[in-house]
């Protein structure tokens, strides 16, 4: 579990730092990378202070007890078997802080190139207390509303995040894109990728921490956490497939931007359904979520012209929904043995087995999570707007945000 815990940190650093910072122009390759490499200082004291137990203290079905883990006071080194009875306390607690850290990152992604660094931590902390942390404690925390598991009343199955991590932040981050407005220049000038040897490290070390993302998710060593690892690889294979066949058959050829795009498309869309599925369920889940992000970042982002600069909603948020979608049929207890009668309706053990009264359990999941992360997210921005611009100057955006927010430069040639 600690080696997955740091498999999980590597996502957001280097990951995600070089996966984004290779695709934005060179002006802002610093200040991009400097989104994802603060929260984890900034996202871990949440987590530290307050955010552990708003997640996974006992509370209402909507959050934990503020008080109960307060600057972490009785996470200590024996089990909790509500949520890990095989180890520390801290090591479950250090693995869930991994997902609040890269949780907001993925956000930054829609704001790059514009987003004033002040106002982007203002929303980050706010965000994550106000979204992520009750969230998580609703779909994995004890007597959570989705959490089957632990007393919700609503079961939805979501392993490793797909409505914690990917809609929520690709929700969020199609709301800041709209709201912040569109880059200058977006649609009349070039904005094409400075550095993609940069974004292809990051991939292959998304990929590879995505083992610990869902792997880990089963907090033990077993059939279970082999099974989700099983089905990460092979769903990020068929989104990869897909991506690029696609291209191909429009443009001609395949684009090694568009192999990436498919494998981290593919990642995102099999995390919730990671140790719930069969090989072959998790290969489908893939070229289904492979093709649905594809059309996502080059249709449905053409036809609304929204500004979702390194495409946060088409990868993540677009993934995650097929991906949860499509667990609510191929649910197998035959992978999880616990799905079988582990909740209780009425006193009755019911199975949370693939068919159309779990899919209507995960729609709603879904349809909840879209409103929750979108309302709150606009919430947010109007009241942060009022405190400082959201927005750096145009003649800021014109000399790119390395050194106007940073006073740095990646290249001095």
């Amino acid at each position: 579990m600690l080696v997955c815990t740091a498999l999980v940190l590597m996502m957001t650093a280097p990951g995600l730092i070089l996966f984004y910072g290779g695709l934005v122009r060179r002006k802002n390759v610093l200040s991009t990378m400097m989104n994802s490499l603060i929260l984890m200082a900034v996202a871990s004291f949440l987590w530290m202070a307050v955010g552990y137990s708003l997640a996974f203290g006992e509370g209402n079905a909507f959050f934990g007890n503020p008080m109960q883990y307060f600057f972490l006071k009785g996470v200590g080194l024996e089990p909790n078997p509500d949520y890990a009875a095989t180890i520390p306390h801290q090591t479950f607690m250090l693995f869930q802080m991994m997902f609040a850290i890269i949780t907001p990152a993925l956000i930054s992604g829609a704001v790059a190139e514009r987003m004033q660094f002040k106002a982007y931590l203002l929303f980050t902390i706010l965000w994550v207390l106000c979204v992520y942390c009750p969230l998580a404690h609703m779909l994995w925390g004890k007597g959570g509303l989705f959490n089957w598991a632990l007393g919700g009343s609503i079961p939805v199955l979501d392993f490793a995040g797909g409505i914690v991590v990917h809609i929520s932040s690709g929700i969020a981050a199609l709301v800041c894109a709209i709201f912040l407005g569109k880059r200058s220049g977006y649609l009349h000038e070039p904005m094409i990728p400075h550095n993609v040897v940069l974004t292809l490290i990051g991939t292959g070390l998304l990929w590879v921490g995505w083992f610990g993302f869902n792997a880990g998710s089963a907090v033990s060593v077993g059939a279970l956490a082999t099974s989700a690892f099983a089905a990460t690889h092979f769903s990020a294979v068929g989104a990869t497939l897909a991506w690029v066949a696609l291209e191909w058959l429009k443009l001609g050829r395949p684009s090694v931007l568009g192999a990436a795009s498919g494998m981290v498309a593919g990642l995102a869309t099999i995390t919730p359904a990671s140790g719930f599925v069969t090989i072959p369920a998790a290969f489908l889940i893939g070229l289904a979520g492979g093709t649905a992000c594809y059309l996502a970042v080059t249709k449905l982002k053409n036809i609304f012209k929204y500004d979702d600069s390194l495409d946060v909603f088409g990868v993540h948020g677009m993934g995650s929904t097929v991906g949860i979608l499509l667990l609510g049929f191929m649910a197998s207890s035959e992978i999880n043995p616990l799905i079988a009668g582990t909740f209780q309706k009425a006193g009755v053990a019911v199975s949370l087995q693939g068919g159309m009264n779990q899919f209507i359990n995960q729609a709603i999941g879904v349809g909840f999570t879209i409103a929750f992360s979108g309302i709150l997210t606009w919430i947010l921005l109007v009241g942060i707007k009022m405190i400082t611009p959201l927005r750096v100057s145009e003649e800021e955006e014109d000399q790119g945000l390395d050194l106007a927010e940073h006073g740095e430069s990646a290249y001095n040639d």
